[in-house]
């Protein structure tokens, strides 16, 4: 997705004056035409004009004398006063881009954890009718599988339980398998018969 940053007219003038001058349309030593000229060309106000025409003299590209209007000063300052513009506008693009995608990412956070929610609920209201409902196991520091991953340590073959989702910092991963590993502070959800509690609590502290 791009995003287009909005400039004021006054800057665009100032933009296109400035490339003028350095493609060679507009000669150094030249007089620029009268901000009724340029007002009339670019289709804007003569204050708007007047505006374009000061950027050009804060940056040396033009100079003003009573009697002589505006004279172009300088070829090298309008190549400079050009790129730092699209440094600048480049800038802004990425800046207004980083808050819409963090804006992005705030709702799709919002909807995850609604939805972790969800599920949670979902399970504790069939944790007592459904022999199925997964249990959930905390890892502590003081487990001796940390590291190691759920194929690695036979967890099935050991315990009789299947790991259906590991809950880690905030998240839900859903069907770890076997390559999944253990880390402090994991829940794991896991599904078994009626004894697999204390089985997995066993396997998980021997």
């Amino acid at each position: 997705m791009q995003y287009q940053t909005r400039i004021p007219a006054y800057e665009r003038i100032a933009i296109d004056i400035a490339n003028r001058i350095y493609d060679g349309q507009l000669k150094v030593g030249e007089k620029i035409h009268g901000r009724s000229t340029l007002a009339s060309e670019y289709n804007v106000s003569p204050e708007t004009v007047r505006k374009a025409i000061k950027i050009l003299e804060d940056v040396e590209i033009v100079h003003s004398t009573k009697g002589s209007g505006v004279v172009i000063g300088s070829k090298d300052n309008a190549f400079k006063y050009i790129n730092r513009f699209s440094d600048m506008k480049s800038l802004k693009d990425l800046e207004l881009e980083t808050r819409e995608l963090l804006k992005e990412r705030e709702k799709l956070d919002n909807k995850l954890n609604e939805t972790l929610e969800k599920i949670m609920d979902y399970a504790g209201k069939l944790r007592h009718t459904n022999p199925m409902t997964p249990i959930e196991m905390e890892i502590t520091k003081s487990c001796v599988h940390i590291g190691k991953t759920v194929g690695e340590v036979n967890f099935w073959q050991h315990t009789g339980g299947t790991i259906v989702g590991i809950k880690r910092e905030g998240n839900l991963i859903i069907s770890p398998g076997p390559y999944a590993s253990f880390r402090e502070g994991d829940i794991l959800l896991v599904i078994g018969d009626e004894k697999i509690y204390d089985r997995v609590l066993r396997f998980l502290n021997e």
